[in-house]
């Protein structure tokens, strides 16, 4: 009898279920056990193929997705590739503001997997009509039969880390998860995970990682919203110059910034190091728990697991480009290594 042959249906079946990685080279003298949820095993390379995939089918259910609809959302890159490659799958057209600093790299695959996309500054506020915030809004606006999938702001970002990132990391350490330490940018990835991780285990500190330059530490420690505190930076998909209503602070113990310099440096060490090829905000995530190591966070018995949200691919022409490295003052330091060169035979 002919053997039916195992494949999956489509690509979408492959979100999830990433694996938890331990480290060893990079984290050689710090006290503890360190592991990595390595996000870019999923399809999109990210960990935000969870919510795209997520919030779609949400929105299928209840009737609000129909055939011929478009999808628009605001992004830094990552969630934008998700939300196009679960489109193409579907379906639907996809529309997307970015922001100018996102990679290049990130915006040229954005627009080889079909999606149409507005680049805006960057650095404005949330509330200039020119931001991705606003463009995004007004777009949904003109355009007949769109959603707005307003990650920032939308539950089901929470949802989908609650129900599926919390629960494959609470299974892969068996229960003995000590500290989480995760970026939060839209929030959704920290809450949704730290949620479900405190009913299992109140006492699992959730350490959350910001960028200088963002709001986010100063108001989960005081409440205010200090527009002092904003100002340019370099890391994509970390931090935020607004609150998100998709953070959920009270699960958050605490906050540590780390900055754009040594996040880049980080991100190029995991990968020579630990082999894995990191994206930014994973550099960002692995230099705090540097940080954090180096102030005495860490026991010998902790287990700290570190998600780790992105590919490398996604900035070959930032921090993996020494032109981009030196044309930000990164390579003047003496301390860091640059990529090793290449050397062609005539």
């Amino acid at each position: 009898m002919q053997q039916k042959i195992r494949a999956l249906d489509n690509i979408l079946e492959l979100v999830g279920n990433t694996p938890l990685v331990k480290l060893n080279k990079i984290v050689e003298g710090l006290e503890g056990n360190f592991y990595a949820k390595v996000e870019a095993f999923n399809p999109g390379h990210s960990a935000k193929d969870r919510i795209a995939l997520h919030i779609i089918e949400e929105a299928e259910q209840k009737g609000i997705l129909t055939k011929g609809s478009t999808i628009i959302e605001t992004t830094s890159g990552n969630t934008g590739f998700s939300i196009a490659m679960v489109s193409i799958i579907k379906g639907y057209g996809c529309v997307l503001a970015v922001s100018s600093k996102s990679s290049q790299d990130k915006i040229d695959m954005l627009r080889s997997m079909g999606a149409k996309v507005y680049v805006c500054p960057a650095h404005v506020s949330a509330d200039d009509p020119r931001s991705y915030y606003q463009v995004a809004k007004r777009l949904h606006e003109e355009t007949k039969g769109s959603i707005y999938i307003n990650q920032y702001f939308n539950e089901l970002n929470i949802e989908a880390h609650y129900r599926s990132t919390g629960p494959e990391i609470w299974e892969q350490t068996n229960g003995q998860i000590t500290h989480l330490v995760a970026c939060s940018g839209t929030g959704g990835t920290i809450s949704g995970t730290a949620r479900y991780l405190k009913e299992q285990n109140p006492e699992v500190q959730v350490i959350g990682v910001d960028a200088f330059g963002s709001v986010l530490k100063k108001f989960h420690e005081t409440g205010e919203f200090d527009s002092n505190e904003i100002y340019p930076y370099r890391i994509e998909g970390l931090g935020k110059n607004l609150i998100p209503g998709a953070t959920q602070f009270e699960v958050i113990d605490e906050f540590v910034k780390v900055s754009d310099e040594e996040s880049a440096h980080t991100a190029r060490e995991i990968s020579k190091t630990e082999g894995i090829f990191a994206g930014y905000t994973s550099g960002a995530v692995m230099q705090a728990v540097k940080q954090l190591a180096a102030a005495g966070k860490f026991g010998k018995n902790s287990n700290v697991v570190a998600i780790f949200p992105d590919h490398g691919s996604r900035y070959m022409s930032k921090i993996y480009s020494d032109a981009w490295m030196e044309a930000q003052g990164f390579l003047n330091d003496t301390v860091h290594e640059e990529t090793p060169q290449i050397q062609v035979i005539r």
